[in-house]
């Protein structure tokens, strides 16, 4: 790496075994820093979609008018990101190979048959972008080096053949593999990053072992990093002259490390961070599962934040709350994006959503005075966005792809919010418990496997033995929405007779609590015919009465009570509010 220009050159030999039943005749890479060049299909998503990512634009007046431009049009060339690929061979011979954007096609010298090895070499040559999105030099924080998607990556292939997307948007999907990684740069920088550094005596900076002294040459200029990073699927790391290094242990011996720059009014926030973070992870272990790698790292750098294999680069100088919080986002990205890892441009809810979930009820554990008094539940927010989303009647299914939204504003709501929901909500489908079970059955079983939609269906299923074909069907693949209302109250016979109305396309099973005049309360519960399977009480202290279940086609249902109707009080459908309903106001009955 030369950090006076921001070029550097590499070599890469990459093995690669075809895992798949079919005989692969060439194979793509991702060439991700070609995306940060005027012209490019991210400059022109930028132009084109109507609400930009403000970090990746600028505005300015022109008369009256405000002119948004993109960041990357106005790039120079010694601004611009790139990546060229020379003398690329197969197993040592030259193969026929096309660039086409962020992405190279590799025409293969030889086919590479089902459970074949073969080995391919290339040179690569690049240069770091001005900083627009995650990547890039000299952040808005003064962060030299963010070296995110910074080589060429080979795209996946699996069950539905191959995965090169071009760099529109915003995710990525890879291959794992065994990485073996030497980075030398101006020994003034200090590395953090994916990995286990191989040498830490000879780079010191913090990493040395106990009373071993570094000494270097004396004409030394550069230090060679040596990181190994066994079954990720991504390699980043970040450098800067300031940083300062911190290392704090984490259970079962797991090396957290910390990088941020030197700043009086930020460190005291960063080192209040360290034992949260060791909270967090001993959350994640003990709800999803064992972090499987010996090393995590915190490093100062992007401009936001953003997950990779056994690091995060985020922004540094924030509250200390919001410090927590991007840091429980992120590393929660470890456990969905990187171990689980499905494919985040086609199933982005997946990625985010989950590890929206899973952080919010983290930092409801370690940031406990940090929750507001009114929520019902951790996820009020996510619900909030996505009511939001259905009145502006521009909501898509979760099946768009990620790069292909009419909207930012649409795909952050769909891929965090609405994804989100689907833990949330179907906690209160099968029962809060069952919901943790899943959790933790989807990541015993589908870890290192990219899992689809489907898998974590059938791992629910298998937990509690329901069928919830009908829910992953309506809730991601699918704008239908949920919409239950109390229809009437009448009475008959001295007993009240209730009826509900089904309004939205989607269908629930059905939780109520009637409140009555004297101060009792007893709850109801509608089990849904399709899903063949009655949850646990979700409200133990209360009687609860099982009734009939009810079907979808029949979009009315009544049953009676006991009582007149003078004696009912209140009924709400769904106290716990964890039912998507987009019209609450028809989900209460109140007396007159």
């Amino acid at each position: 790496m030369d950090v006076k220009n921001y070029r550097y050159t590499g070599k890469q030999e990459l093995v690669y075994t075809n895992n798949s039943p079919d005989t692969l005749k060439r194979v793509f890479y991702h060439l991700y820093n070609n995306a940060f060049q005027p012209g490019s299909e991210m400059d022109a998503r930028l132009k084109t979609i109507a609400d930009p990512d403000k970090r990746m634009v600028k505005s300015f007046k022109n008369g009256n008018n405000t002119i948004t431009e993109s960041r990357i049009s106005t790039l120079k060339p010694d601004e611009i990101g790139y990546l060229n690929i020379s003398n690329i061979k197969q197993d040592g011979a030259s193969v026929n190979n096309n660039t086409v954007g962020t992405v190279l096609e590799v025409s293969l010298a030889k086919p590479l048959l089902p459970g074949q090895s073969t080995t391919f070499t290339l040179d690569f040559e690049g240069q770091v972008p001005l900083q627009v999105r995650r990547s890039g030099r000299n952040s808005e924080e003064g962060v030299a080096l963010s070296m995110t998607q910074w080589y060429p990556k080979m795209a996946e292939y699996d069950f539905e053949g191959w995965h090169a997307d071009p760099y529109i948007g915003r995710e990525f999907h890879g291959v794992w593999g065994n990485f073996d990684v030497k980075i030398t740069i101006d020994k003034d920088y200090t590395i953090g990053s994916t990995g286990y550094l191989q040498n830490k005596n000879e780079i010191g900076k913090g990493y040395q072992d106990e009373g071993v002294k570094v000494k270097y040459p004396r004409k030394t200029k550069t230090l060679t990093w040596h990181f190994k990073a066994p079954m990720v699927h991504d390699f980043a790391w970040g450098a800067d002259k300031d940083y300062i290094h911190d290392m704090v242990m984490g259970p079962n011996n797991v090396e957290l490390h910390f990088f941020y720059k030197d700043n009086k009014k930020y460190n005291e926030n960063w080192k209040k961070l360290q034992p949260k973070t060791v909270e967090l992870l001993e959350f994640y272990n003990k709800y999803i599962g064992p972090y499987p790698y010996r090393q995590y790292s915190v490093i100062q750098g992007g401009d936001g934040g953003m997950e990779y294999a056994m690091c995060t680069l985020i922004t540094g100088n924030r509250s200390y709350g919001s410090l927590v919080g991007v840091t429980a986002h992120e590393f929660a990205h470890s456990w969905f994006q990187h171990i689980l890892a499905s494919n985040e441009s086609k199933h982005e809810w997946m990625d985010e959503g989950f590890t929206s979930f899973i952080s919010d009820l983290a930092m409801e554990a370690v940031m406990p005075n940090d929750k507001k008094e009114e929520q019902v539940h951790p996820f009020v927010d996510a619900y909030a966005n996505y009511f939001y989303m259905v009145k502006t009647g521009k909501e898509q299914p979760l099946t768009t792809h990620a790069d292909r939204y009419d909207q930012n504003m649409l795909y952050g709501i769909s891929a965090y919010s609405k994804g989100e929901i689907f833990l949330a909500q179907l906690g209160y489908v099968i029962g809060q418990e069952k919901l943790m079970e899943t959790l933790k059955r989807f990541y015993h079983d589908f870890k290192f496997t990219h899992p689809t939609p489907n898998d974590i269906k059938r791992s629910a299923e298998k937990v509690t033995g329901a069928e919830l074909d009908w829910y992953l069907m309506d809730w991601a693949q699918t704008t239908n929405t949920i919409d239950y209302s109390i229809k009437e109250i009448k009475e008959e016979n001295g007993k009240a007779t209730i009826t509900l109305e089904r309004l939205g396309r989607m269908p629930m099973p059905i939780d109520i609590i009637a409140v009555y005049e004297d101060g009792t309360q007893e709850s109801f519960y509608i089990p849904l015919q399709m899903m063949w399977y009655q949850k646990s009480n979700p409200y133990p202290n209360l009687k609860r009465n099982v009734l009939k279940s009810w079907d979808w086609a029949h979009t009315t249902y009544e049953f009676t009570i006991d009582k007149p109707k003078s004696a009912v009080k209140v009924m709400v459908i769904d106290p716990s509010e964890l039912m998507a309903d987009v019209n609450k106001e028809n989900n209460v009955y109140q007396a007159q």
